[in-house]
């Protein structure tokens, strides 16, 4: 990922003794942010941690570059994942995009004068789901049971959600994964940067309605998986699965099982799910707190 960033602030971040790297922040005469396990801190110009007014001011120079090396010199060749916000790198890596909006006819037709870039590390992590893989398979590991994530922002949801599908498939499960935003596979070009099991077939990009139309209409999933439900639509997605006895793996934003189900798309599917589990970050990302049976 380092390799997509200018030269002078490759070298800053080179420099920095950083525990598990997870985001590189730039924004236009702003200073260097970085975020590992720690959290969030500033850079020096010398890669030490400090604070904001010593920070290493990022140059229009710096981003002018940074764009030119993710983009391969050729924004217009990157057009329609510009459009949606952020650009996948090799290794599934992931950079947000913010700047101005140009409209035309009403639609959204490019971002123009970038001042902020957001490089997010792609990282899977074998092994995270070990200890719920035996509540959502069983122990006879001949059903699926379909299961919610519910977690806070920043806690680790996708990181569990892509180590239980990879689990899931390669018990023999034929998985269908809806990658809307590209982030439980990372996706590059097509192909999963990120393990997600011997049995998974990846639809990147997809809307989960166009994803659940097509899985049902010609890839016999057992399984559907997929991030981040919660808007209205998403109750007649879940509806449409059970219809066609498809268990479904998904996430959402909660801080417990009685809040979420008070949500207006989940008040008529709530029983869809078998089993919850709840996650914080109270030792650190990926924390399980709960892991419930709804029936």
């Amino acid at each position: 990922m380092l390799n997509y960033l200018a030269p002078a602030v490759r070298d800053v971040v080179s420099r920095a003794a950083v525990h598990d790297l997870e985001e590189v922040r730039l924004r236009l005469q702003r200073p260097l942010m970085l975020k590992d396990r720690r959290g969030y801190f500033y850079l020096s110009p010398q890669g030490r941690p400090s604070p904001p007014a010593q920070g290493y001011l990022v140059s229009a120079e710096d981003l002018s570059r940074t764009l030119q090396l993710i983009t391969e010199h050729s924004w217009y060749a990157w057009e329609q994942e510009i459009l949606a916000g952020y650009l996948t790198l090799p290794g599934g890596h992931r950079v947000g995009l913010a700047g101005q909006a140009v409209y035309a006819g009403g639609r959204l037709k490019t971002i123009r004068s970038i001042s902020s870039l957001v490089f997010r590390q792609a990282r899977a992590v074998p092994g995270v789901a070990d200890g719920i893989i035996g509540q959502v398979v069983g122990r006879s590991g001949s059903q699926v049971l379909s299961t919610l994530i519910v977690s806070p922002p920043g806690c680790g949801k996708t990181t569990l959600l892509r180590d239980l599908t990879r689990q899931v498939a390669d018990l023999g499960f034929q998985v269908v994964v809806i990658d809307e935003r590209s982030e439980i596979a990372s996706s590059y070009r097509g192909v999963p940067q990120l393990d997600v099991g011997k049995q998974t077939d990846v639809l990147d990009g997809y809307t989960k309605e166009l994803g659940v139309q097509h899985a049902l209409r010609a890839l016999a999933p057992q399984v559907v998986v997929t991030d981040e439900i919660g808007h209205q639509s998403d109750g007649w997605i879940l509806a449409e699965l059970a219809r066609s006895g498809v268990k479904v793996i998904a996430t959402c934003h909660g801080d417990s099982w009685e809040q979420v189900k008070r949500r207006s798309w989940l008040k008529d599917s709530a029983a869809f799910f078998e089993l919850v589990v709840i996650l914080s970050r109270r030792l650190g990302p990926g924390t399980i707190e709960a892991v419930l049976r709804t029936g």
